[in-house]
């Protein structure tokens, strides 16, 4: 029961850590100097490709980035029923970030309707699976407060009412 705590509080802590960065990703962008076109990191080199400039490139990709990361941990972590509908939105900034990564889209927004329809499928797919995962530690948290009320409720209720 005392690992089961343990874990739940460090995957909670993990989600909100990531929630609370993803404002600065949206000005990641100001890191990199605004005439380069290109742009060297230890692990890759960032080009501006469509965008000219790398750092409009990434000002772009992390305007994609963002909301679509919320959107995914928003569902991930959501309990009600309507959570699916949330896959819509996901499946579009999904595709708008691999435009924005594809440097031979002329028209970032403008995306065919036909395009969306296998990659929503899977997307779907690695989002139940995620969603399967997560639900199996929200339900625990749920049953807990639910088994905690009652607990409390029910030894309130043995005690013997007090005499003045």
């Amino acid at each position: 029961m005392k690992n089961q705590k343990r874990k739940s509080l460090l995957l909670g802590s993990f989600i909100i850590i990531l929630i609370i960065s993803t404002p600065y990703l949206l000005y990641i962008y100001r890191a990199i100097p605004f005439e380069a076109e290109t742009y060297k990191t230890l692990f890759f080199t960032i080009k501006g490709g469509y965008y000219e400039k790398a750092q409009s490139f990434v000002y772009t990709f992390f305007g994609k980035f963002v909301p679509f990361f919320l959107l995914i941990i928003w569902f991930v972590t959501n309990k009600h029923w309507w959570v699916h509908a949330l896959i819509i939105p996901i499946t579009i900034y999904l595709f708008q970030l691999i435009s924005v990564a594809n440097d031979s889209e002329q028209y970032v927004d403008e995306i065919e309707f036909i395009y969306t329809v296998p990659i929503a499928i899977l997307i779907m797919v690695i989002l139940y699976f995620l969603r399967s995962r997560m639900s199996i530690y929200i339900q625990a948290v749920d049953l807990k407060k639910e088994m905690d009320t009652n607990m409390t409720s029910s030894s309130d209720s043995d005690k013997p009412p007090l005499n003045n």
